[in-house]
């Protein structure tokens, strides 16, 4: 690719990038959420078209007008949203749009074989016709590796692949990722999680506001150094969390249950105190949010706003008590994506704007201008679209929706994932803020750095237990990870919240 350009209404996405893969290389491309690598990508894949600058695909001039034609050219792309059909099955998602056919009927049997065929190399033992929606997350990134293959791809770009992914199913994901390599085929691979692209890739090219910043080997470069070219200023403090003192207790969990995914939970969050909840993947975390915010029913337990019993049946309910959530996947629940900026901004506070059946315009374009400024949105404009605004800047909306709301307590379920290091420590600087107000703050995070870098005190969830509370001075890796896989212990019927007694 070279001299790309590429402009929307009111922003310059990309100008002049150049940008190169070599057959059988593995091609980190990283910067900031909005730094226009997704732009970058969708023009190589066809969804969009290049506004300036050329292309060219095994040396011959390319000019992708849509996806299908990039990918009979052997060109596919894995989303980090999978573009999977989940009422088909595996077969049918691979060889869906190419079809093997016997005289005018579909030939099942050798699709079947082929699709079983492509499983195995990619070592994944499941039947092709089992549905792809009875599949976890790892399997349907494999399922999307495996259409690459059938498609005989000779570049696949890899966005976000481990965003969902345990640390064994990474280690699989890279190993597959070396075999195609060794095979010839081309990989871009984009990931927030910088770490990774010093194990997998052969060369890091780092863009920075629409702009190509510079191309290395991964071995000429460290994580410092990637940061620095990344955001074009030193992080010095990666975690700039402050010391802020704890005031009275605003929310109190007493003997919280919900069948045998919650049991016996209990703890409290003070004004001004960052609350970390850790555990491993299918610990409760999100359970016990969902469960605190009313999303979920439960079967027994109370909840007190300082010190009052309060009900919590409903989101509503939590709203009223106080409570905000941002939800883990923002997309899918913390935002409506085709509607604008200023129209998410002011979902939860609708009411408030209302005088009869009319929402009062002014007062609406006010309260999104409030935040859009106090946070630093970057957008084009109030009308701009959501889906439109790069991941940090998305969060930062849900996070403006429930500023709006004037909140006792915020609920952070996975606050930076998918967004870039940049924009995390934007994310932790209004997390410090909202504490120095006296906000109450819950803070589930599955990044260990995360949890200890920015919690006050650190509670450890097993088994859809809490089986341990760390304060920050004594909490370490070692330490919540012991109390992580405790699931099988016996637990003494109470815990300290203080300190781990266990």
């Amino acid at each position: 690719m070279r001299a790309i350009t590429k402009r929307f209404p009111g922003v310059l996405a990309l100008s002049n990038v150049n940008f190169d893969v070599r057959r059988g290389e593995v091609h980190a491309l990283v910067g900031e959420n909005g730094a226009g690598k997704s732009t970058l990508m969708k023009i190589v894949a066809g969804v969009y078209t290049r506004d300036e600058g050329e292309m060219f695909f095994k040396g011959q001039p390319a000019a992708f007008t849509n996806p299908r034609q990039a990918q009979n050219a052997g060109i596919t792309t894995i989303y980090q949203e999978l573009n999977l059909i989940p009422q088909l099955s595996i077969t049918e998602n691979i060889f869906l749009g190419s079809e093997i056919q016997r005289g005018a009927l579909l030939n099942w049997p050798r699709m079947h074989e082929q699709a079983r065929a492509l499983l195995a190399k990619l070592h994944l033992d499941v039947d092709p016709r089992r549905l792809v929606g009875t599949l976890g997350v790892a399997q349907q990134q494999m399922v999307e590796v495996a259409k690459a293959l059938h498609h005989k791809s000779d570049l696949i770009i890899m966005d976000e692949p481990t965003s969902a992914l345990s640390v064994r199913e990474i280690e699989d994901l890279f190993d597959i990722i070396r075999e195609l390599k060794a095979s010839g085929v081309s990989i871009v691979y984009i990931s927030h999680h910088l770490e990774e692209n010093f194990v997998i890739s052969d060369r890091i090219t780092v863009l920075r506001d629409g702009m190509h910043v510079a191309t290395r080997p991964t071995s000429a470069l460290n994580i410092d150094t990637l940061i620095r070219l990344m955001v074009g200023r030193d992080l010095s403090e990666k975690f700039p969390k402050e010391n802020i003192a704890r005031g009275a207790e605003v929310l109190r969990v007493e003997n919280l249950n919900q069948g045998s995914r919650l049991r016996d939970i209990n703890f409290s969050v003070h004004a001004g105190e960052v609350l970390g909840i850790a555990g491993l993947v299918g610990a409760g975390r999100t359970e016990l949010v969902r469960a605190l915010f009313g999303a979920d029913m439960i079967d027994s337990g109370k909840f007190f706003i300082d010190g009052r019993e309060v009900i919590i049946r409903s989101p509503r309910d939590a709203i009223r008590h106080g409570l905000g959530l941002l939800t883990e996947d923002r997309k899918q629940q913390g935002l409506f994506l085709k509607l604008t900026m200023r129209e998410n901004i002011t979902m939860a506070v609708l009411k408030a704007l209302t005088r009869g059946p009319f929402t009062s315009r002014t007062k609406e374009t006010a309260l999104a201008a409030r935040f859009i400024d106090a946070i630093a949105i970057k957008t084009a404009g109030q009308n701009q679209l959501v889906m439109n605004l790069s991941g940090g800047n998305q969060q930062k909306v849900v996070l403006s929706k429930w500023l709006a709301t004037e909140p006792r307590v915020l609920i952070f379920d996975e606050p930076t994932r998918g967004i870039d290091v940049g924009a995390k420590v934007e994310i932790y600087r209004l997390i410090n803020a909202l504490a120095r107000q006296g906000v109450a703050i819950i803070m589930v995070s599955s990044e260990l750095p995360e949890v200890l870098g920015m919690s006050d005190r650190i509670m450890v969830m097993s088994g859809g237990r809490v089986t341990g509370f760390l304060s920050r001075d004594e909490a370490t890796e070692e330490k919540i990870m012991e109390y992580a896989t405790a699931a099988d212990k016996t637990f003494a019927p109470a815990v300290s919240q203080e300190s781990a007694v266990l």
